[in-house]
């Protein structure tokens, strides 16, 4: 079997990805492109407002780069569905903007001070100009459905608001989750791996599985496909955030992009790493990963030291473990229904790449 090369792929995608984007979310607005977006003024326009707290401050996070795993994931799947995916990239950039927008409305909730290597949305522009952005991004995504519904049959149209309706919904309870266990609201230290990755599942598997089951519903693809389709996307999502819990307390680069390792320990995220640590431990090193969790430090000694202690019960191996597990599992289930295919091998080697990267 020949190797294939997901990182061409992904920057052939993303090439692809970025111009849609362009088509919908202008660089710089004009009269024009505001009409576009909003209909005629009934009054008038500022221009210059909406560059300044719109355009300007999200294509600046937007340039930062990312992966476009998630519209790349997208295009992939309508290919192995056997359609034409540049007929498709349009609705691909949907997961894209709202996982941007998820994220600048991330770095607010934890006081972040890094992304992408950059200073946060919030710390250039404001709480005010962020928050109305990152709300936005979870509007402007649906311009391609508004301005494409005479090309589309309107049952697919129909499902294709239902299937965005519910994966927002449910990313919301999935952060919900999060955030009540770094924040001390329940009681984080009795946190289960089943809890766990059913927080992961809708946190940062939701979008995942937006992606592949809007490929299904546009491709026409049966329902039963669909939902396997959502099931493996979903693992792989899954998979990618323990990978990212992984690089996090491992990777040199990924870490100095997000300001140094052990982000998460700072945060007192219970991430599996965490969780599987705290069930395996003895009772000395438990309480002290949990103070030095609790304090929500910033000091690399003290993260250092978190890190040994759940180097010392195997917990980032185990978590590298079962992310591939997860992915392995789910795959067989799509592996029965797809036919073979040079775009189903790529789907397949674009799955082991996300959860064997490095940063």
């Amino acid at each position: 079997m020949r190797q294939i090369d997901i990182e061409k792929v992904l920057t052939e995608k993303s090439a692809l990805i970025d111009k849609a984007i362009e088509k919908y979310i202008p660089r710089r607005y004009d009269e024009d492109s505001l009409a576009h977006t909003l209909g005629p003024a009934r009054y008038e326009y500022h221009v210059e407002a909406l560059n300044k707290t719109i355009a300007e401050p999200l294509w600046e996070f937007l340039d930062r780069g990312g992966k476009r795993w998630r519209p790349s994931l997208f295009l992939l799947i309508c290919e192995a569905l056997s359609k034409d995916p540049k007929k498709f990239v349009d609705y691909a950039i949907i997961p894209e903007l709202v996982h941007n927008g998820l994220l600048i409305i991330d770095d607010i909730e934890d006081d972040s001070a890094l992304r992408r290597g950059k200073p946060c949305v919030h710390k250039l522009h404001g709480l005010d100009v962020t928050i109305n952005i990152g709300n936005e991004m979870f509007y402007l995504p649906l311009l391609p459905l508004i301005k494409n519904r005479s090309k589309l049959p309107q049952s697919i149209v129909a499902r294709i608001y239902e299937v965005y309706a519910q994966e927002m919904i449910n990313v919301g309870f999935g952060q919900a989750m999060d955030v009540a266990w770094h924040r001390g609201l329940a009681d984080a230290d009795k946190v289960s791996e089943r809890q766990y990755l059913q927080m992961c599942s809708y946190k940062t598997g939701t979008l995942a599985r937006m992606a592949a089951r809007m490929a299904g519903v546009l491709a026409d693809a049966d329902e039963d496909l669909i939902e396997k389709l959502g099931r493996f996307a979903e693992a792989v999502g899954v998979a990618f955030q323990i990978q990212d819990d992984v690089l996090d307390l491992t990777g040199k680069e990924f870490a100095e992009k997000k300001g140094g390792r052990g982000q998460d320990i700072t945060e007192g995220k219970r991430s599996l790493i965490v969780i599987h640590t705290l069930a395996k431990a003895e009772p000395k090193d438990k309480r002290r990963l949990i103070e030095i969790l609790n304090k929500h430090t910033t000091e690399q000694r003290l993260r250092g030291e978190a890190i040994d202690i759940m180097r010392r019960y195997g917990a980032i191996e185990y978590a590298k473990c079962l992310a591939q597990k997860v992915v392995k599992e789910s795959w067989a289930e799509v592996d029965k229904l797809l036919p073979h295919s040079g775009a189903k091998e790529k789907l397949r080697a674009f799955a082991n790449y996300l959860i064997e990267r490095e940063i």
